[in-house]
């Protein structure tokens, strides 16, 4: 089977995918059509050559607001274009995503590139309620909700690398360390090509025998473009929500030392701050099931006191028991860490998980720090790289965590070492459900047990990041990237070949 994804059209044709498998069975790739019908479903993210044949004769939801995003705002550039008031924003995507990215923002984003949004549509990955793409240098990532009418939770556009013409990330030097599999090195490069990336790290570890893992990494690009400063392992990235998993084996270490029990109102340990509905639990906070509302603004220059970023009181207007990811509940995890271990998060976590693990490049700096850290970067429209503004994550529990490649495989290997075996289990159990693609919540970890994979991804200024874990053996692999774009689908690539 292929291991690289392969793209729908615009409107995938059952007939050309049929005419498709036959053809590489009689090339002799298959040996049956089952398989290779088979094996074009997994190509395009998808378990089985059923759920293909369900997508592509209905229209995803997601897609149907994609495509509703382009026909209305690629004329905005005509004389007489109006654009669009909350309302019909508010139609086609989700209250949430609205709070996140407000209707003025979002108008002004898509206005910038309505010139670009008339072009066809090239369909990557698609599933009922999220789809993947580009769009004339443009990738496209959407989301929907599960329920009707099925708002979109999720739009991303970002210049892909074909807009890149900035001289100075011309011939991006690699640096590897250790034995990094050839299709790991593949991946970085063409990655880094193909995304427009200033940098990107890849790490994981071979297996060398009974209990033995060799660890690997591959730096690829700059870790700063205006010095021409090249990229290595040991540089260090803000992994933003990948931070979460640190936060939640906290917690479950809390939890394993008997000092408080998953099933308790979160309410009865903490004391700086109060959750509005005191019934909350520790469990729902760790899958994002306690309704908890986020803070309006997750990034400043500096991190300021939890109670400036979140008010004394988290507000709880969601729904109890349904997944809602909730960067406010995890605000009321990292305080309920400091309040049960009485000392601040940072030296609580480093304590509980990352000096036992021997985490020594990872930390929770208080501003974007100098010493071994990335530049962020965006992609402006010149096509040259320009420095974000260095902006942190106001919750150090939600997203404060900076750390290396290495670091973050160390991570998921040990974690579950930390736990009594039950417990470690018990957070790779899910939950919640995600959405109905077979997606679920585990306590911190996302799951998606028909593709095998656990793990969470990160995004913020100036930086992305994804550590993925393969649920049958516990191999992990890490992307990180000092340009915000999705990587978790470049470390996705590594699940199948490496190893």
């Amino acid at each position: 089977m292929s291991d690289q994804p392969r793209a729908f059209p615009g409107r995938p044709s059952l007939r050309f995918l049929k005419i498709e498998a036959k053809r590489r069975l009689a090339a002799g790739e298959f040996g049956t059509l089952h398989d290779a019908q088979l094996a074009i479903a997994r190509e395009h993210g998808l378990p089985s050559w059923a759920t293909l044949k369900e997508l592509v004769s209905a229209p995803g939801h997601a897609l149907t607001q994609v495509r509703w995003v382009l026909a209305r705002f690629a004329g905005a550039t005509e004389p007489g274009w109006a654009a669009p008031d909350e309302a019909e924003l508010g139609a086609h995507f989700d209250e949430h995503f609205l709070g996140l990215v407000r209707p003025a923002a979002l108008t002004r984003t898509l206005t910038q590139v309505a010139g670009q949004l008339a072009a066809e549509l090239t369909i990557t990955r698609q599933t009922p309620l999220s789809v993947r793409g580009r769009l004339d240098g443009l990738g496209v990532e959407a989301a929907a909700e599960a329920a009707a009418p099925h708002r979109l939770t999720t739009l991303r556009m970002y210049p892909l690398g074909e807009r890149v013409s900035d001289p100075r990330a011309a011939a991006p030097p690699s640096h590897p360390s250790g034995e990094v599999p050839a299709a790991a090195a593949a991946v970085a490069a063409e990655s880094v090509a193909e995304l427009g990336l200033p940098g990107l790290v890849l790490a994981g570890a071979w297996l060398a025998g009974p209990g033995g893992q060799q660890p690997w990494t591959i730096a690829q690009g700059r870790a700063d473009v205006d010095r021409g400063e090249a990229l290595h392992g040991s540089h260090r990235f803000p992994v933003y929500s990948v931070t979460k998993l640190i936060t939640a084996t906290a917690v479950l270490r809390l939890a394993a030392e008997g000092r408080l029990s998953l099933d308790d109102p979160a309410s009865r340990h903490l004391r700086t701050i109060r959750l509005a509905d005191a019934t909350v639990t520790v469990r729902e906070l760790l899958s994002h099931t306690g309704g908890v509302a986020s803070p309006d603004e997750l990034f400043a220059a500096t991190v300021p006191a939890l109670a400036e970023a979140t008010g004394p009181v988290l507000a709880c207007p969601g729904p109890r028991g349904t997944f809602r990811y909730s960067n406010g509940g995890y605000a009321a995890l990292g305080q309920l860490i400091s309040d049960i271990a009485e000392r601040q998060y940072p030296e609580a976590a480093a304590a509980l998980v990352l000096r036992p693990l021997g985490m020594t490049s990872s930390s929770f700096p208080g501003r974007w720090p100098g010493r071994d850290a990335v530049t962020g970067y965006q992609l402006a429209g010149d096509g040259w790289f320009e420095p974000v503004d260095p902006r942190v994550c106001v919750i150090p529990a939600a997203g404060g965590l900076w750390s290396t490649a290495a670091d973050l495989v160390r991570f998921g290997q040990g974690w579950a070492g930390l736990l009594p075996g039950e417990l470690a289990r018990e957070a790779l159990r899910p939950q919640a459900d995600r959405d109905p693609d077979g997606a679920q919540m585990g306590l911190g970890w996302l799951l998606h047990q028909p593709k095998d994979l656990c793990g969470h991804a990160g995004g913020g200024p100036g930086a992305a990041s994804s550590l993925l874990g393969r649920l049958s053996d516990g191999r992990i692999s890490v992307a990180l990237a000092n340009r915000l774009v999705p990587i978790e689908p470049v470390n996705a690539r590594l699940v199948r070949p490496v190893g």
